[in-house]
């Protein structure tokens, strides 16, 4: 049995690491033939990525992009293995293209303004990062620039935030799983046009309030984050939505997980886009149906009513941005 100083320790590796994405880079699923490391210059430093291509794409036309942005302490590759390859076989399945880019040191600047990271003291640019990315692949792959998505967890979420505040010109829709919105940002956020968001909460993430207020545990300070309720109203204030939502429970797939999911709908917004809220009662900080990265001491329970890459995929394939900037 491992002793209180063991898991004392693990949780502050875990922390210290924004908890998301570390282990999963020890065990990265095996890249298929249609699987690509790439390379990308921007503001002087090399940027990667992994890409993901379906079979037969060279025969292809006006392909969605998503992008999938990992937590902090994690990469592009270790994403792969924390959602279980799932949004590839998706991709293969639906015919679209999936990006894992890396982060600076294996973190986003995401507005936070922590001292701990690299990539927000040096202020590094992703947001133009992203943009290269999302121009590059375009000039080389059939991708259309309509349907261009961006996914994260935690440090990957927030940056996903980041980016709708920044880049709404050229995301159609962000998916954020497992972080609320900046504090730092919520008073600057200012999109150039609606973007539609889907926000994945766990009621019981134990480094993400879900009330709000200070990120993390112990003494290890992450930054301040807006409780998920007011999350949701500062993109439903954005994207001038109906205030009621529509409130629905969804199905329970495994007997054996306490979690349940509900799912509140905000519609309809401005410019056609919509919000939608999926509230994971007893979730943690984890991606749903995703891998246990780490004992659920620390990092909470990962559900299995939900599996996230689904529901990405589906709320993402029917939004499209309507000008191309």
């Amino acid at each position: 049995m491992r002793t209180l100083k063991s898991l004392l320790l693990m949780t502050i590796t875990a922390l210290a690491l924004t908890a998301c994405g570390a282990r999963a880079n020890r065990s990265a699923a095996t890249p298929t033939p249609t699987d690509r490391d790439g390379k990308i210059v921007v503001g002087g430093l090399e940027r990667t990525y992994i890409l993901h291509l379906p079979p037969a794409f060279a025969s292809m036309q006006n392909l969605p992009l998503v992008i999938i942005l990992h937590g902090g302490g994690g990469t592009g590759k270790g994403m792969i293995t924390l959602t279980r390859s799932g949004m590839n076989a998706l991709a293969d399945q639906d015919k679209f293209v999936v990006v894992y880019p890396d982060g600076i040191e294996k973190q986003w600047n995401d507005g936070r303004q922590l001292q701990q990271a690299r990539a927000m003291r040096e202020n590094v640019d992703d947001v133009g990062f992203i943009a290269a990315l999302i121009n590059d692949l375009s000039q080389t792959y059939p991708i259309d620039r309509t349907r261009v998505y961006v996914a994260g967890i935690s440090n990957g979420g927030w940056m996903s935030e980041r980016l709708a505040c920044d880049l709404a010109d050229q995301i159609a829709a962000i998916g954020v799983i497992a972080a609320p919105f900046s504090e730092n940002l919520s008073a600057t956020c200012q999109p150039s046009r609606s973007i539609s968001v889907v926000l994945m909460t766990g009621t019981a993430d134990p480094l993400v309030p879900y009330q709000g207020g200070e990120i993390g545990l112990l003494n290890i300070k992450r930054g301040k984050g807006l409780s998920s309720d007011a999350t949701t109203q500062f993109w439903v204030s954005r994207n001038q939505c109906a205030n009621s939502p529509s409130v629905s429970s969804e199905p329970i797939f495994d007997a054996q997980d306490v979690t349940r999911v509900r799912k509140q709908v905000y519609a309809p917004c401005r410019e056609g886009s919509v919000v939608v809220r999926i509230i994971i009662e007893g979730g943690g900080h984890t991606w749903p149906n995703g891998w246990q990265y780490l004992p659920e001491l620390v990092v909470g329970k990962t559900t299995h009513q939900l599996d996230a890459n689904v529901a990405l995929w589906e709320f993402f394939k029917s939004r499209k941005r309507e000008s191309v900037q």
